[in-house]
C-alpha cells in the first residue's frame, strides 16, 4: 500500500455553455469536511442569483469521505457527473462546485449530465493534478548533547518539525512520509538518549 495520492495543484476555474444556459465551474483544494461546507456556503452566498449551485467533493487520502449534492436539479444529473469527474482524475481533498445559470431552453437529463460532467472536467484540467503522500508523526525526546545527531537526521530526510522545545531535555514532533516511517524511526532511536516521546 502506497502513500501516494493525487489532489488539485491550485484553484481551477471553466466554463461550458448549452442552449443558453450557462454552468460556472470551480475546483477548489479542501482538507476536511469542515472546510468543504464553509467553501459551498462562500459559493452560494456569492452566485444567489444563480438558478442551481451543485457540488461534491471528496477528502482524505484514502477517498472514503465523499459527498455530492443537486441541489434542485433533477436526482443524479449534477452531482453525480462532477463526482464522476474527481473520481476519474483519482484525486483527493478537493471541492468542485458548478454553478448554472438557467437560460430558458430545458436540457434534459442526458443533457444536465453532460453539461455538468464537462463544466466539472474543465476546471479540474485547469486546476492541474499534483501528487501528495500521507504522511506519519512521531514524537521523540533526548538530552541536548543528542541534538546536533537528530537534527543531522532530521535535515538528511525529508521530514517537518511540528513541535519544538529545546532545553536541557529536548522535545520534537516530527512529521514525514508514512512510507519511510519505519526506516527514519529506526534511525531516530538509534541516537544515544533518544526515546520516543508521548
Amino acid at each position: 500500500m502506497s502513500d501516494l495520492y493525487y489532489t488539485i495543484q491550485k484553484p481551477g476555474e471553466g466554463i461550458y455553455r448549452e442552449k443558453m444556459s450557462k454552468f460556472l465551474s470551480f475546483a477548489r483544494r479542501v482538507d476536511s469536511v469542515d472546510e468543504a461546507k464553509e467553501q459551498i456556503k462562500q459559493f452560494q452566498n456569492e452566485y444567489h442569483d444563480a438558478r442551481h449551485v451543485c457540488w461534491a467533493y471528496m477528502i482524505g487520502p484514502e477517498r472514503q469521505t465523499w459527498q455530492l449534492n443537486d441541489n434542485g436539479e433533477p436526482s443524479g444529473t449534477a452531482g453525480k457527473p462532477i463526482l464522476g469527474q474527481i473520481n476519474s482524475f483519482n484525486l483527493t481533498n478537493v471541492l468542485v462546485v458548478v454553478v448554472r445559470y438557467f437560460g430558458g431552453i430545458k436540457l434534459g437529463t442526458s443533457g444536465l449530465i453532460t453539461a455538468y460532467r464537462e463544466a466539472a472536467m474543465s476546471a479540474l484540467e485547469d486546476a492541474g493534478v499534483k501528487e501528495e503522500h500521507k504522511r506519519s508523526e512521531f514524537k521523540i525526546t533526548f538530552p541536548y548533547m543528542a541534538s546536533n545527531d537528530v537534527m543531522k537526521i532530521v535535515k538528511s530526510e525529508d521530514i517537518d518539525i511540528v513541535e519544538k522545545v529545546f532545553d536541557n531535555s529536548c522535545l520534537l514532533k516530527l512529521s514525514f512520509r508514512e512510507d519511510f516511517s519505519d526506516r527514519i524511526i529506526k534511525r531516530l532511536l538509534s541516537i544515544d538518549g533518544v526515546t520516543e516521546g508521548n
